[in-house]
């Protein structure tokens, strides 16, 4: 894991900000714990958001385009895709990386990225924030996106 290095989450004042958490269903204890991770960082900053759940990872471009259609100002990510013996483990990575980086350039809004894509469900399991993880994606995801929407209202004056 790239755990190393990584910074700091939280601290930052998000009051007035708007977030969509959007979560596939498939390997719910994971997800289930990167969306803990997502709203103990949203709690703590005060953003207003809401978490809404999509069927899986290939259909979370979609769903992102409609909360920024919505109005939201930024939009936060959660997937599993583990690796299995056929191609589908690539295609549908490529598809959900391509289309929320489409989705978030299209709209000029940040998109926090915590789609998880693994070799094994272990490997989520250590990222997903719960209690024995190395690490907490979904935590990490969440700061990722706040942290953009402030720099982009900065920049935009």
């Amino acid at each position: 894991m790239a755990g190393s290095g990584a910074p700091e989450t939280g601290g930052v004042d998000a009051s007035g900000l708007n977030v969509v958490v959007i979560a596939g269903t498939w390997h719910e204890v994971i997800t289930d714990g990167l969306i803990a991770g997502a709203k103990r960082v949203l709690d703590a900053t005060g953003a207003t958001y809401r978490v809404v759940r999509v069927p899986g990872s290939f259909e979370l471009p979609v769903a992102a385009k409609a909360a920024f259609d919505g109005g939201a100002d930024a939009v936060v990510a959660l997937g599993v895709i583990i690796r299995g013996g056929t191609p589908h483990f690539e295609f549908v990575s490529s598809a959900a990386t391509d289309g929320l980086t489409r989705v978030a350039l299209d709209a000029g809004k940040p998109v926090g990225f915590g789609v998880l894509t693994l070799d094994d469900e272990q490997q989520g399991l250590d990222r997903a924030g719960l209690e024995g993880s190395k690490e907490d994606k979904g935590e990490e995801a969440a700061d990722a996106a706040i942290r953009t929407a402030l720099v982009l209202r900065e920049l935009r004056g």
